[in-house]
């Protein structure tokens, strides 16, 4: 059973950045599709970035386009979201997720592991 640990997150100032750090353990992600999802406070759970296996795929939610990158090393069975630029309304908890069932997508239902989350809180 694949377990997602998410780590990284934190308290900054807007304008700041930070790297999120997605490790699996108990088997290996580097087949599946990975994606970031965020849940902010008082809302849904929302798309935030997605990676095919081979990280030659990418696509971003328009609010972090241009400001988040999604990568991924194979090698170390783990996933980053490195966001610049933050502003307040990036404060969220950050959840990492994977495809087993090879599915790039936005949706979250594509995703079947999912990590506990980390909080990134960002100050005006």
């Amino acid at each position: 059973q694949v377990q997602l640990v998410e780590s990284g997150g934190g308290l900054v100032q807007a304008g700041d950045s930070l790297r999120l750090s997605c490790a699996a353990s108990g088997g290996t992600i580097g087949s599946w599709p990975m994606g970031w999802f965020r849940r902010a406070p008082g809302k849904e759970r929302q798309f935030v970035a997605r990676i095919n296996r081979s990280g030659s795929t990418t696509d971003y939610a328009d609010s972090v386009k241009g400001r988040f990158t999604i990568s991924r090393d194979n090698g170390k069975n783990t996933v980053y979201l490195q966001m610049d630029s933050l502003n307040p309304e990036d404060t969220a908890v950050y959840y990492c997720a994977a495809s087993s069932t090879f599915l790039l997508s936005t949706d979250q239902g594509a995703y079947d592991y999912w990590g506990q989350g980390t909080q990134v809180t960002v100050s005006s």
